[in-house]
């Protein structure tokens, strides 16, 4: 599978949901299913497996590993699959990027350090032990609002010095900052492709050098942004942003809860159930559901 390494992971990537049975066990067939669906027909060129979306803090390090697998077999040969590892441990951490690894993921998606809120030199050290656990891609995750901790410019610049740091997912809302790492790096030869960890956010990242984006409503959303994204590309802004009004409701609707929660409505209502959720997670409520079903409507979805 050949990469563009101005876009390591591809243009549209989702964070897809973890299907379990009617007894919360993994489902790894419609896991398969699932995965299908998202990359022949949301046009996904990757998906990121095991991160907030997938519930990842629930599953055990075995299922993870099944999961990435089981998805790798079904997908892994059109699209990349990137698994989640973060933890606030770093030598768990390595532990879920050898196993990951292992297992056949494509790339690693690792999140800041959660709760502990390490210093940035904790991050330097944190993300460059993970880097060097395994030989592939890396992309950060920085998003200090669940974390509790930024990524902040100097030491992202610093970690794209780093052969396989080679991609971010940002979630920061820092328009101006990211657009720095973006130019700075590229100007030092160690350029960072970002991805917009938002999916409202997409087209004004792509303004400033974001190639792409990891989001959430592309379980429905994924030939419009994957069309925001191309059109920008093309030049074409003006059909860029009429794309993106018209998907801004399930862009930001889809958070109108937790997004995994929301998803998983979502999938129901189309006909793709892929069943519940692992508490402290809980199904989304008739109101919910009945706002989400809306906001699909006004998006003709």
């Amino acid at each position: 599978m050949q990469t563009d390494p101005r876009r390591p992971f591809g243009r549209l990537l989702t964070a897809m949901v973890t299907p379990f049975d009617a007894d919360l066990a993994l489902d790894l067939d419609r896991a398969a299913e699932l995965a299908t669906y998202l990359v022949d027909e949301m046009a996904n060129d990757a998906l990121v497996i095991n991160g907030t979306t997938g519930e990842a803090p629930t599953t055990s390090p075995e299922e993870k590993a099944e999961l990435v697998a089981a998805v790798v077999a079904a997908v892994g040969d059109r699209a990349q699959v990137i698994a989640g590892i973060g933890a606030f441990d770093t030598a768990h951490t390595v532990k879920l990027a050898e196993q990951a690894a292992g297992a056949g993921a494509h790339g690693l998606l690792v999140v800041t350090p959660y709760y502990s809120k390490p210093p940035q030199r904790g991050l330097l050290a944190h993300f460059r032990a993970v880097a060097d656990a395994t030989d592939l891609p890396v992309m950060l995750y920085d998003i200090p609002k669940r974390t509790g901790t930024p990524i902040e410019t100097s030491t992202l610049l610093e970690l794209a010095e780093h052969e396989r740091i080679v991609a971010v997912k940002d979630a920061k809302a820092d328009i101006v900052g990211s657009g720095q790492v973006i130019a700075i790096s590229a100007e030092r030869g160690t350029p960072l492709a970002y991805y917009s960890g938002e999916d409202a956010l997409t087209l004004p990242l792509l303004s400033v050098g974001a190639v792409g984006l990891v989001g959430t409503s592309t379980h429905f959303t994924g030939l419009l942004a994957k069309e925001i994204i191309t059109a920008y590309e093309a030049g074409d802004v003006a059909r860029a942003l009429r794309v993106h009004r018209l998907a801004e409701p399930l862009f930001t609707g889809i958070f109108a809860t937790q997004g995994c929660m929301l998803v998983k409505a979502g999938l129901a209502l189309r006909g793709r159930p892929v069943g519940g959720l692992r508490l402290p997670l809980v199904p989304a409520s008739e109101d919910e559901t009945a706002a989400l079903a809306a906001r699909l409507a006004e998006v003709g979805l």
